[in-house]
């Protein structure tokens, strides 16, 4: 059953407002994902939000999402677009605003044979490149992204606004580096980095499947020690002033190409 909030000071839209912050984020288990582009992304995986937000929207896609949450018996509140503003921090709110269960996979739990390639990110700190990588990801049919160490929330509502939905079709993961190493030698996987270090050109390899391509910080790359312990080390020709790619540029560029051998193979 639908209701009906007008009031900024309702405690509700106070309880969601916070859920920009990372520390109500994760005391909750809640994030907030906005649009009907990413809220319908989400659908289509099956996965409802546990409270939508929306501002009287007559939009097909809107009317089809409420219309979703009412079967499902999920809590639908109609609001206006300037508490839809406040929840989202954004002047120019989107039709609608989800709150759902965050989607963490244990690294346990995770079943490596289910796509040939993954992606592991080290200390990545750019919301937008976890965004995009999320998107890589689900272009390429990886089978989620695995965080490694203090990477940047992949809950925040800039990470979320940066996937596009992608949040919805890849597992997320994470570990501490010690705990991944561990968990992938104890089967298939190969561990493929790039590195500024390494002598081979990123096409020389025949790669294995399960693939494990290790995508560095944005700064600073991979520790040394991290790319001690990859089965693969290899980089992409840089023929101009600069000398290394953007993180997200980079692991798009190795995901098409661990794609492509598997598309040929």
């Amino acid at each position: 059953m639908a209701r009906e909030i007008t009031g900024f000071s309702n405690p509700l839209v106070k309880r969601v407002r916070s859920l920009r912050e990372k520390k109500f984020r994760k005391a909750e288990g809640l994030f907030l994902a906005e649009g009907l582009r990413i809220l319908t992304e989400a659908r289509e995986e099956g996965v409802l939000p546990e409270m939508l937000f929306h501002a009287g929207s007559t939009h097909p896609l809107a009317t089809d999402l409420i219309a979703a949450m009412e079967a499902a018996g999920g809590d639908v509140i109609e609001t206006t677009p300037d508490i839809l503003s406040k929840i989202s921090g954004k002047d120019n709110a989107q039709a609608v605003v989800g709150v759902y269960r965050d989607r963490l996979t244990p690294l346990t739990k995770l079943d490596r044979g289910k796509a040939d390639i993954w992606i592991v990110a080290q200390s990545l700190r750019d919301p937008g490149n976890l965004g995009t990588i999320l998107r890589t990801g689900d272009a390429v049919g990886a089978g989620g992204l695995i965080l490694i160490d203090d990477c940047v929330d992949p809950f925040s509502v800039e990470s979320v606004r940066a996937s596009m939905g992608a949040l919805f079709t890849q597992s997320i993961t994470q570990a501490r580096w010690g705990e991944f190493m561990h968990w992938l030698r104890q089967g298939p996987g190969e561990l493929i980095g790039t590195s500024l270090n390494a002598t081979q050109d990123y096409q020389e390899p025949r790669y294995q499947s399960p693939s494990f391509l290790l995508v560095g910080n944005e700064a600073q790359g991979l520790p040394e020690s991290y790319e001690a312990e990859c089965d693969l080390l290899v980089k992409m020709p840089m023929l101009g002033k600069a000398d290394s790619l953007n993180a997200a540029v980079a692991c798009a560029v190795m995901a098409y190409e661990l794609l492509n051998q598997k598309r040929k193979s």
